[in-house]
Formats: structure tokens, C-alpha cells, sequence
């Protein structure tokens, strides 16, 4: 059985950092589209960013195979350079022995994707990318928006 293919487009923003953030996530299948997002009155770019992938996740029904599309270094490498099974290896310690930050969030993306087939695509930020530039634009309005959490 083959699975649905959902494209997604993740990005998160802060204002001051940390300061008030938001996170945004639009999905696409077949000609449709979901947009997803929410903001934090105190939180991290890093968070935010994470967010947004953990909450695209867990707007999927089923299992999908999910193309994920960030501007985060920090997320695309975890995965594609398999930094995040050596961390979790490591008891969540990095390779200059200090704690991984936002484990909570790590673990959390971790288990919302387990149903999933994830292909992880870095895309340049703040760059002609228009799906990128539109979920950046979202982020920084959720950001705006009175906090959500």
C-alpha cells in the first residue's frame, strides 16, 4: 500500500530571542492545502521552528509519507545527518558534551512522526522560495497574535 504524500512547509519566528514567537506549518495534498500556526509569549527561534514541524505532524490522520521542508539547519541536520540518534546514543548530550537544548521538543517531534515515512529537505530562507517566504510571513504574524501557550 502506498502512502499519501504530504508536502510541508515549516517556519518559526521570534521577536528577540528569546521573546514572543510564532510557528507556522502549511500542508498539501492533492490540490488542497492546511495551514496550521500559533505563537508563544516567551519562547526561542529554535523552539518555534520546532513546533511548527511537531504540530504539522500531529494535524495527520494516518500514516503519510511527509515531505518536510525547513529553512532550520538545526532540524533538517538532526535528522539527515543523523545527529539525533547520536544524541539520543549519548543520553541527549552533544559532541561538545553539553546538554542538548529543548529535549522536550525533540522527544516530542520524535514520537508525533513515528507513524510517518519522512523525507527531511532544507530550503533557503528569506529567499525566492514563495511557499518558504508565505509559512515565514504566517510565523511572524502568529508571533504578533496575543500567545496561544
Amino acid at each position: 500500500m502506498s502512502l499519501p504524500v504530504i508536502t510541508v512547509y515549516t517556519d518559526g519566528a521570534c521577536s528577540g530571542n528569546p521573546g514572543p514567537g510564532g510557528w507556522a506549518a502549511v500542508l498539501e495534498w492533492k490540490g488542497k492545502e492546511r495551514v496550521l500556526n500559533g505563537g508563544e509569549s516567551d519562547t526561542t527561534n529554535n523552539r518555534m521552528e520546532m513546533r511548527a514541524v511537531i504540530e504539522a505532524f500531529k494535524a495527520l490522520n494516518k500514516p503519510c509519507h511527509v515531505k518536510i521542508h525547513s529553512d532550520s539547519a538545526l532540524i533538517i541536520n538532526a535528522f539527515n545527518k543523523g545527529w539525533i540518534d547520536n544524541w539520543q546514543r549519548k543520553g541527549w548530550i552533544k559532541s561538545d558534551k553539553k546538554p542538548v537544548e529543548n529535549i522536550d521538543l525533540w522527544k516530542e517531534m520524535l514520537a508525533a512522526m513515528q507513524p510517518h515515512r519522512v523525507e527531511w529537505i532544507k530550503v533557503k530562507g528569506h529567499s525566492t522560495n514563495e511557499r518558504n517566504n508565505r509559512v515565514d510571513r504566517l510565523a511572524v504574524e502568529a508571533g504578533k497574535r496575543p500567545a496561544s501557550g
